[in-house]
């Protein structure tokens, strides 16, 4: 009974060090490690000790005789990754090599001191590999009220279980050492000078938060936006709560086909009342049960071949709604699979050529995939009506109805105030993380970043993991090697300065009170309701309990 993994995989890389067998790859000491799709299990080689199962963070590893009708195809997938043996048992081996906690040589001025600016998954990652060692003091800031990123405000309400993380991030932040500053802007409310004063480094994981735009006619008229600000939108991230979403015209058009425009699709068709029972917002919810939409196009430049969507979210999609090609497009899919040699696009190819075909009468809401189709302007007046195509590489035009037309076209990183930045990259330069001044090629002192932000918008959750690990294990070094400054003001200076600039900031117990007021919203019925405005939130952190004396004392909150 081998085990198997199924889409919710993040490649946190867990399942890989709790193998007993080695059986799980690629690792992330492996080449193929920060762009695969997803982690594999050996299903010859696997021992069926459900190590993997404990410490998978998102319950993506199950036994295959307990996967439901859905998970199935990643039988199949799992074992497509590995040779073919004939017969033979693989070759089993010790534990796959883990890279080891930085160990932290301890100064008698006090601990190491660091400043983690963003909560998403690169910065709890990187908190939680810090906090390995004894005496040890993070300090986390997050412009927003709530943390863990886009755990949080980025992962389609559906998929509950990706969200499963924050359980390991919580745990993080219940360790001796951490502090959360969050609803504090660095840059605005503190300078990155000032962060140094009262650190030995700083480290960013502030992700790639922009959206990259699509420069044609009509983008920015009513009905035009982001599928990521749509995404933020029924997710409940303030600064998205009010965005106008139209869903008065049967069709809607998303220009771009990574898994983001995936996940937008589907919701945009899914029943509002299963969507009820998901931590989806109220708001979003409400315009959803109004929707007229019964077709969401997804439209590519390139072919099928190049679709950028992974392959475990075009199986999870194909079992959870209708997916269909016109026939130009089926016959493209047969075109791609007479010439593909690489077996991830072959399987891409094999299942989208069992897609159904765009010509049949629709029975309920559905998604069409559309390949070869370059936008060349938005069509409307005072709001969109329709798309105009070209087929890519011709003057064909093509005419496309619809009422909103969303872009996903990849994110890009934002220039940090008082650091270096590559914009043709749109990541901070650095070496392995450590942040470096583009013109001298010199390490910047005290500065560091992880996450996209440093290797840019690549990878999915978990690959952030290895990624923040190299990024601590290079600032350990450079503490330990005494290229650090010491911090020029106290431990217990940095709240009073905290709470001098920003008075309603957000300690973890003030986390604690939101997340659990948004929980009893959701009663039995749902995971949990969101506040999505900032003052609400606030309201919820208020009623968080006051900490004894001592532990006041600890924290530095007492003047």
């Amino acid at each position: 009974m081998p085990h198997v993994i199924t889409q919710s995989c993040c490649s946190d890389g867990s399942c890989v060090y709790a193998c007993p067998v080695n059986c799980i790859h690629p690792s992330p000491d492996e080449p193929g490690f920060a762009t695969a799709e997803m982690l594999y299990i050996d299903p010859v080689a696997c021992v069926d000790c459900g190590a993997c199962v404990s410490a998978c963070p998102v319950g993506a590893i199950s036994p295959d005789t307990r996967l439901d009708d859905k998970q199935l195809p990643f039988i199949e997938l799992n074992a497509a990754f590995y040779p073919e043996r004939e017969g033979k048992l693989p070759p089993t081996s010790k534990l796959a090599p883990v890279l080891e906690a930085p160990e932290v040589h301890r100064r008698g001025s006090g601990p190491l001191r660091v400043a983690i600016v963003g909560s998403g998954p690169a910065a709890m990652y990187a908190a939680d590999e810090l906090l390995t060692q004894p005496g040890v003091q993070v300090n986390m800031f997050e412009r927003l009220p709530t943390p863990y990123g886009l755990v949080r405000a980025g992962v389609a309400p559906d998929h509950q279980s990706t969200k499963r993380v924050t359980r390991l991030f919580d745990s993080v932040t219940q360790i001796r050492g951490f502090t959360f500053y969050l609803n504090v802007e660095v840059g605005t409310h503190l300078s990155h000078a000032e962060l140094l004063e009262h650190h030995h480094a700083v480290l960013y994981a502030v992700g790639a938060p922009d959206d990259r735009r699509l420069e044609i006619d009509g983008m920015g008229m009513a009905g035009t936006a982001t599928a990521t600000e749509v995404v933020a939108w029924f997710n409940g991230h303030p600064d998205f709560a009010d965005l106008s979403v139209e869903l008065g015209h049967r069709r809607a058009v998303i220009i771009g086909n990574g898994n983001v425009a995936l996940d937008v699709a589907r919701i945009l068709i899914s029943d509002p009342n299963q969507l009820a029972a998901t931590d989806i917002a109220d708001h979003a919810l409400a315009v959803l049960r109004t929707s007229r939409v019964d077709e969401v196009v997804i439209a590519a430049r390139r072919g099928p071949a190049d679709s950028a969507f992974t392959l475990p979210e075009l199986i999870g999609l194909t079992a959870t709604c209708d997916v269909v090609l016109d026939a130009a497009d089926h016959e493209l899919v047969r075109r791609d699979l007479g010439t593909a040699t690489d077996p991830l696009t072959r399987n891409k190819l094999e299942i989208l050529s069992k897609l159904g075909d765009a010509s049949t009468p629709a029975t309920r809401p559905r998604i069409r995939l559309a390949y070869r189709l370059t936008p060349r302007r938005v069509l409307g007046d005072l709001r969109v009506d329709g798309v105009e195509f070209t087929v890519t590489g011709t003057d064909e035009v093509r005419l496309m109805s619809a009422g909103l037309v969303l872009t996903s076209i990849g994110y890009r990183g934002k220039a940090i105030r008082d650091l270096p930045f590559d914009d043709a990259a749109a990541v901070v330069p650095n070496d392995g993380g450590r942040v470096v001044d583009p013109e001298s090629g010199d390490p910047v002192p005290g500065a560091y970043v992880a996450g996209w932000i440093k290797r840019g918008p690549t990878g999915f959750i978990g690959t952030n993991k290895s990624c923040a690990a190299q990024t601590v294990h290079h600032l350990v070094d450079d503490y330990n090697s005494g290229a650090l400054s010491e911090p020029s003001a106290a431990p217990s200076a940095l709240a009073r300065l905290v709470r001098s600039r920003r008075p309603d900031a957000v300690d973890a117990a003030g986390w604690r009170a939101i997340d659990a007021a948004e929980v009893a919203r959701g009663g039995e019925a749902r995971p949990r309701v969101k506040f999505t405005s900032v003052p609400d939130m606030l309201t919820a952190a208020a009623n968080a309990p006051t900490p004894p004396l001592h532990q006041r004392l600890l924290a530095g909150l007492w003047r």
